[in-house]
């Protein structure tokens, strides 16, 4: 899928830091957060509210009045003009809603777009579903964050399981995984250098978290929370978590809680005038997505890049960076060395690998970052693609171009 006139007005897009779970967002309502954070990010960006004429949400993990979704989003956010869907596509949440909002503005259901998106793994649901026909009427029950990390109930394994699959069926040795992770951990030491300049380009820094009532002031988060220091020998100290394997809790993400947000628009001359910041022009070019064989989850970011790059008429080699979501450190070798890319000009800022992974906002924070890191670099092509539930991957690319 192509795009010919979709643009990201340039520094209209956040994403708060992102807390490992149980920490000082996990008692947040998630959806009433984002709105909070929305309205906070349009007003400091100069962004009005009226402008904007469509509008989707995207989670993964239900949460009170979910059911609500983006209607009730919106009027929380000052938006109580605008409605759209809610979309709910697993890890590859974020990508949907970019492409749900190009759509629209590509067909003319809109001129100006936000999409958002939000979960919290903390604390997350657990549902009970009725069966009268169970053992003495007993009904089914499941843990929303961590039945679905466990089990794929159509291949039949965990998400872990995959990641061992592709080590093993490509020839991924854990060193190499140690040898990417650290990478990785290196990699976003630069984007939290200098105060965290490059974070601050898009977080909304600091970020007060109050009570449930929401009038008491309880933490104060200034930055991603959760990740921890690592080297090659503490690496080196782990056992796999599965007996046999290459997988250490060392190179794999965590889960965490957070949320972000994008503006896009149609026509550049539009994303000019309302960009809150630089001479720099962001087109939005393809889409791909891609599904692989049972139980090889991340596998599918490979079939996702090929078939965006191909459709945004671009080859691997022209790419500028490239930006993906990693939860095991096994998806960045395979893509790496499938598409032939260099690992150091993957990721330059982190990844979700180190800053943990909230789900549903996971890709949109990384589609950021991939602006970002374009811009700093003076601008050309960038990828994203990242793996999601049921094998699945979703992948877009786009053009950064310096005024």
């Amino acid at each position: 899928m192509q795009f010919p006139d979709v643009w990201i007005p340039y520094g209209a897009y956040w994403s708060t830091p992102f807390c490992a779970w149980q920490g000082s967002l996990a008692t947040l309502p998630p959806i009433p957060f984002a709105a909070e954070v929305t309205g906070r990010a349009l007003a400091e960006r100069g962004i009005a509210p009226e402008s904007i004429d469509g509008l989707c949400l995207g989670f993964t993990v239900a949460s009170k009045h979910s059911f609500y979704g983006t209607p009730w989003f919106a009027g929380m956010a000052g938006l109580p003009h605008a409605t759209g869907p809610t979309i709910s596509q697993a890890c590859a949440t974020s990508v949907r809603c970019v492409v749900t909002a190009a759509q629209e503005l590509s067909t003319g259901g809109a001129t100006t777009y936000l999409a958002v998106a939000a979960d919290r793994t903390s604390n997350g649901p657990h549902v009970f579903y009725p069966n009268p026909t169970g053992p003495g009427g007993t009904g089914d029950s499941e843990n929303l964050v961590l039945d679905s990390f466990g089990h794929d109930p159509w291949a039949k394994n965990s998400m872990l399981q995959t990641a061992e699959n592709v080590a093993k069926e490509a020839g991924i040795t854990r060193e190499a995984q140690e040898e990417i992770t650290l990478l990785r951990y290196a990699q976003y030491a630069t984007a939290t250098a200098d105060g965290g300049a490059f974070l601050k380009r898009y977080m909304p820094w600091p970020l007060e978290v109050k009570d449930a009532r929401g009038k008491k002031v309880v933490a104060t988060v200034t930055g991603d929370e959760g990740v921890h220091a690592t080297s090659a020998q503490a690496l080196a100290g782990l056992r796999p978590v599965l007996e046999g394997g290459s997988v250490t809790f060392g190179t794999q993400t965590h889960p965490a809680d957070g949320n972000a947000g994008m503006l896009l628009v149609r026509g550049r001359d539009a994303a000019r005038a309302v960009a809150p910041r630089g001479a720099v022009d962001v087109q939005l070019l393809s889409y791909g997505q891609a599904r692989v064989k049972k139980g090889f989850m991340p596998m599918a970011v490979v079939p996702a890049a090929r078939q965006a790059l191909e459709r945004a008429g671009v080859t691997a080699a022209q790419l500028g960076s490239v930006t993906s979501h990693n939860p095991f450190a096994v998806n960045d070798v395979y893509l790496s060395r499938e598409l032939q890319l260099d690992p150091e000009r993957m990721n330059r800022q982190g990844c979700s690998l180190v800053w943990g992974h909230p789900q549903g906002p996971t890709g949109l924070r990384s589609i950021v970052e991939l602006i970002e890191d374009l811009a700093t670099a003076g601008g050309g092509y960038g990828l994203f693609t990242g793996c999601a539930a049921g094998d699945s991957a979703a992948a877009v690319v786009l053009k950064v171009s310096m005024r």
